[in-house]
């Protein structure tokens, strides 16, 4: 069994649910109060054990490669005027051992994964989609992912929530066979976005998978669907039946950063948790309830 040591965050779409802010701005650069959403995937990685990202790019996402990338301007002009704290804030990402490769089409998440085939290799691999970010102060997501992969002896594993029944229709949920663990399935089909009625489970996919490289294969098989895109769940639905796959219900609070609400929602809990705009924050918020 090989250990998970590479991961390829996905990053080349246009981000058109926020426009007009994605038009000269990857949706992927907008922060979290003052952090970039896209580094906190990557941070989850890295605290996961990743030690190879791949950052999957496209027309316009120059600003990702510049953010991880050093600055001797900036970093001079802020060592002059001894702001040291900030400083060491802008040098952490440029110590990031990150690749890039272009996106040339966006036709859907199953072709920005075969872009990863080269880099991947024979190597079994982590996905992190900058669509979802996730809190938790002990054991980040996809920490969780690689001990499950670990115990069932290098088997894939889909990183998943219970989620609502009025959501249910909004995410691909699988079907399967609940194992000794409570929190863990042994897949063996998944419905993409199906009527609360249809759905097998209420357990989603939400934005991390550990996958083996038999997905290569066979999402160069997979014929392109809606929109000429080729899809991620079409490969992973064939995997399940060809090798063990599981779903496994990830502890922690996870934003959805493709909706707006989403997107304030971790806005508001990120800066919350601040220790230095925590408590003033929650002040103003106290204040601002009562004029609703």
């Amino acid at each position: 069994m090989k250990q998970i040591k590479k991961a390829v965050i996905p990053a080349a779409g246009f981000g058109t649910r926020f426009l007009p802010a994605t038009k000269a701005t990857p949706k992927e650069m907008l922060p979290i109060v003052d952090t970039p959403t896209i580094q906190y995937i990557v941070e989850e990685a890295l605290a996961s054990g990743i030690e190879e990202l791949l950052i999957i790019s496209g027309h316009g996402k120059r600003a990702i490669e510049d953010h991880f990338d050093s600055a001797p301007t900036l970093e001079s002009v802020l060592e002059k005027k001894g702001k040291f704290d900030l400083l060491e804030k802008v040098r952490s990402t440029a110590d990031i051992n990150i690749y890039y490769i272009r996106q040339r089409y966006m036709r859907g998440l199953g072709d920005a994964i075969l872009c990863a085939k080269a880099f991947m290799g024979d190597d079994p691999f982590a996905i992190l989609l900058g669509d979802d970010v996730v809190y938790h102060p002990q054991r980040p997501a996809l920490r969780q992912l690689i001990d499950i992969y670990e115990q069932t002896g290098g088997a894939s594993v889909l990183g998943c929530q219970i989620v609502p029944d009025e959501k249910v229709s909004s995410y691909g949920i699988v079907s399967g066979d609940m194992t000794d663990n409570e929190r863990l399935m042994r897949v063996n089909d998944m419905v993409e976005k199906p009527s609360i009625e249809d759905a097998p489970s209420r357990m989603a996919v939400l934005g991390r998978y550990i996958v083996t490289p038999t997905i290569f294969p066979l999402l160069e098989q997979t014929k392109p669907g809606k929109g000429g895109e080729i899809q991620l769940t079409d490969a992973l639905r064939v995997l399940a039946s060809q090798e063990p796959v599981f779903a496994y219900n990830f502890e922690g609070e996870r934003y959805d950063l493709g909706d707006k609400l989403g997107f304030l929602r971790a806005t508001v809990e990120f800066a919350l948790r601040r220790d230095d705009l925590g408590d003033p924050f929650r002040d103003y918020l106290r204040e601002l309830i009562p004029k609703l």
